[in-house]
């Protein structure tokens, strides 16, 4: 059976077990294509199939992103990555710390752009059961009845706010999956005096031919972007349908419908497969895609080799499926395939998103894997490690 033939079969049986709604598959190897399989809706309501162009909200897939603009400023020597954020922010100069092991106190050491890049900086996601995540969940919570207004929260209003709330633990002492990513977008607007969108469509999306990706859907192409949906279950917990969702999950709108004013560098952008192929070729060919050089071969290095300390590393080894992975530059890098609980390599970098968009270099095996789908809550799920080890075992 055809490697095509087997991703389809494999997301089709997702689909008639209310997995997902739609999803597809694009793979490259040594630069060329060698499967695309799609399946499914995209709109069930409306009756739209999950197609090659279908735009998707990537949520933290849009994290890779950020750190190519982040590489981008490193590069030209307008940011340092040991600079404080608090000089470019000064809402960052004077942070607090409060965790179950400790009453609220001042921060022992200071955050630095190279936290945000790694996740150590001790901001943390909304969440209603640690000091940081009920901080950050005042800020979202905000944001969120915001949206849609004459005042919506901005890029660098919410990481000021963000401040304001206690980090989990001292900048560079753990790891914690958080809004660094965001804070970071904020630092790129301030050192560029550009918004995050205008930064990366003049650095990224515009040189590299992404013309479907963006904080925002225009209204030409508002009919390609998929809906989102969640599993429902029965009392035993079965599968017995899906059900839209519409929600404005970490304060992106949902319905992309215009352009926001918090560019969420962690979460905010929409894409294509083949719009995010570009980039990932471009990071797979050294920082040039096309004859377009967008960072440096040594810049590429770097952001694809991170690698957490190992204080960090304990922080990050508690995600389920990332063993034998660390975590640097708002990326998954994998350096003990025997670990991982699925077909990798070494050297292996890339990341996910909320809605189950996926994507993975493999620098040695000269393969990427690019998956788009729009389920709540999926992440890396089953079907991901699914399709990926149908891949793998097929190519390498």
């Amino acid at each position: 059976m055809a490697l095509q033939e087997k991703l389809t079969n494999t997301i089709q049986k997702a689909i008639d077990e209310y997995m997902v709604a739609g999803a597809s598959m694009l793979v490259i190897k040594d630069g060329k294509e060698v499967a695309y399989a799609q399946a499914g809706e995209a709109d069930h309501e409306r009756q739209k199939p999950f197609q090659r162009d279908t735009i998707i909200r990537l949520y933290s897939q849009t994290k890779p992103i950020t750190a190519a603009a982040a590489m981008i400023l490193m590069e030209r020597g307008e940011i340092d990555l040991c600079q404080q954020v608090g000089e470019i922010i000064p809402a960052y100069r004077h942070l607090t710390v409060e965790n179950a092991g400790c009453k609220r106190r001042e921060a022992q050491t200071p955050l630095c752009i190279h936290n945000l890049l790694n996740m150590t900086s001790g901001l943390s996601y909304p969440d209603g059961s640690t000091p940081s995540g009920k901080g950050a969940d005042v800020v979202f919570s905000e944001a969120c009845k915001r949206l849609n207004t004459d005042h919506e929260m901005s890029t660098l209003e919410l990481a000021e706010r963000l401040a304001e709330g206690p980090l989990a633990y001292d900048p560079g002492t753990s790891w914690q999956y958080g809004t660094s990513a965001d804070v970071l977008g904020a630092v790129i607007e301030v050192v560029t005096g550009m918004s995050l969108g205008d930064f990366m469509e003049q650095e990224i999306f515009k040189p590299l031919g992404m013309q479907d990706t963006g904080f925002y859907v225009p209204q030409e192409k508002r009919s390609r972007l998929a809906s989102v949906y969640w599993t429902q279950t029965d009392e035993n917990e079965k599968p017995i349908g899906l059900l839209p969702y519409i929600g404005d999950n970490l304060a992106i709108n949902y319905y992309m419908d215009h352009s926001p004013a918090y560019m969420a560098g962690g979460a905010g952008l929409a894409s294509t497969l083949d719009d995010y192929s570009r980039f990932a070729a471009m990071l797979m060919n050294h920082g040039t895609f096309e004859g377009t050089q967008i960072l440096k071969p040594a810049t590429v290095k770097y952001m694809t080799g991170g690698e957490l300390m190992p204080d960090q590393q304990l922080g990050f080894n508690k995600w389920i499926g990332l063993s034998g992975y660390s975590y640097g530059n708002l990326m998954r890098v994998c350096k003990n395939p025997g670990q991982a609980p699925l077909f990798s390599g070494k050297g292996e970098y890339g990341w996910d998103g909320w809605l189950g968009a996926y994507f993975a270099n493999l620098p040695e095996e000269k393969l990427t894997i690019l998956m788009a789908t729009q389920k709540k809550d999926a992440g890396t799920f089953t079907l991901t490690r699914k399709l990926r080890n149908i891949v793998l075992s097929e190519l390498l």
